[in-house]
């Protein structure tokens, strides 16, 4: 990988993504492997700012993990990864964008995503815990 990507990319989740810390490179890896579209960002040889996207290429895309260096922000890098994420020809073309933030819906909000209030967010904590339960 150029420029030592994956210990880069490690490196700007864990400094500037709280829900993202701790990620190690063999997930790091996986992660990147199943996800069809990837936008990286570069001032020189350093990593500044990243942005990942799933779809079907027809009715659904989620954009996931937007980060941009806390030292970048504010000069459009972020504007930058969304812009290159959306006109992706697996993504420009799709039925609904969708996304999950906790900290920046104003940024997205500014870029045409709009709250949705009839719909729910429901989550499936799926990590092992030390009590087993079984689905049925």
């Amino acid at each position: 990988l150029p420029l030592q990507g994956i210990s880069q990319l490690k490196s700007l989740l864990d400094t500037n993504a709280a829900w993202a810390r701790n990620r190690n490179k063999q997930q790091l890896r996986k992660m990147l492997s199943k996800s069809p579209v990837i936008v990286t960002l570069w001032n020189r040889k350093q990593l500044i700012g990243f942005g990942r996207a799933t779809t079907d290429t027809i009715y659904r895309a989620v954009l996931w993990d937007v980060v941009v260096d806390h030292r970048m922000q504010g000069n459009g890098v972020g504007k930058d990864i969304l812009f290159a994420l959306l006109q992706h020809q697996d993504i420009k073309n799709v039925e609904k964008i969708y996304l999950m933030t906790s900290q920046r819906a104003d940024f997205y909000l500014r870029h045409g995503f709009e709250v949705i209030k009839e719909q729910k967010l429901l989550i499936l904590n799926n990590k092992p815990t030390t009590s087993s339960s079984s689905y049925s």
